[in-house]
């Protein structure tokens, strides 16, 4: 499929190839999309990563010409390295689990951070461990946000995801917008009996599942898959791919990370449709 893709999807060739191998080996479920979805993180190679010499990492999509990457990286105890090794590319982390300290700030799981392209010379550290979301992308000029900017999903409080009915039971916490890109990335929660829309987005988005269980629905050709997420369950959606629909849904909570790196417009279909 890698003829069919936008040159700016090519980058998450790698994980397509490693979940094409993983998901071959079901030869009882139902065929896959063409594109990573129902991922099992855990189950996945570990692959070194320059930027963070010693760590365990697990590529979610990357692209070796330009070094962008998604990555989850589980770092030792008594771990230390700096943020430069890639001084032309934004960082984003989310923590997972344990506690790093960046610079003289220090996350626990829960916490974000953001550092755009140009501000190197962080310290990385970590005392007892860690395990977190670690995505390198290229700087866009476009970009208005130039400085570091730290949080906790705590410090926002859940928003319902619009005023629509068919929304309702989704809901949203915003880490970081951009007004100039457009990039976004946010937590979404969708609660058990949430009305779950078929939607596309017109640029290509990723997600994790940080918690619950979900079933998802993937629209390929007018022929809906679904399949089941548990916690760590990853996906990467190319633009306009068409997903969701009645089948999809939560039997508690699910909060989802998820991210976008350039603005979107979003519509819906009234069914899985050719």
């Amino acid at each position: 499929m890698p003829g069919c893709l936008s040159k700016a999807e090519r980058w998450r060739a790698i994980a397509a190839v490693a979940v094409a191998g993983l998901l071959a080996g079901c030869a009882a479920g139902p065929k896959p999309p063409p594109y990573p979805a129902f991922v099992r993180v855990d189950a996945l190679p570990d692959v070194f990563l320059a930027a963070l010499p010693g760590s365990r990492a697990k590529q979610l999509a990357g692209d070796p010409e330009s070094r962008r990457s998604s990555n989850l990286v589980v770092l030792p105890p008594d771990w230390s390295f700096g943020t430069g090794a890639s001084p032309d590319k934004s960082l984003e982390i989310y923590v997972l689990a344990g506690r790093l300290r960046l610079g003289e700030l220090t996350l626990e799981p829960g916490g974000y951070a953001f550092v755009p392209a140009g501000n190197f010379g962080m310290t990385l550290a970590t005392d007892g461990g860690a395990r977190i979301l670690y995505f390198l992308d290229a700087a866009n000029p476009a970009s208005v946000i130039q400085t570091p900017m730290i949080l906790h999903r705590d410090q926002i409080q859940w928003q319902p995801l619009s005023e629509d009915p068919a929304d309702r039971g989704t809901w949203i916490k915003e880490l970081r917008a951009d007004p100039g890109s457009g990039a976004r990335t946010w937590l979404t929660m969708v609660e058990p009996g949430a009305t779950v829309a078929w939607r596309r987005a017109s640029v290509a988005e990723e997600g994790l599942l940080l918690e619950g269980s979900y079933r998802h629905s993937e629209c390929v050709d007018g022929q809906a898959y679904t399949g089941s997420y548990e916690p760590i369950g990853y996906y990467y959606r190319p633009p306009e791919a068409l997903h969701g629909g009645p089948d999809s849904g939560a039997d508690g909570n699910a909060v989802w990370f998820v991210r976008r790196l350039a603005s979107a417009s979003v519509s819906t279909a009234p069914g899985c449709l050719p």
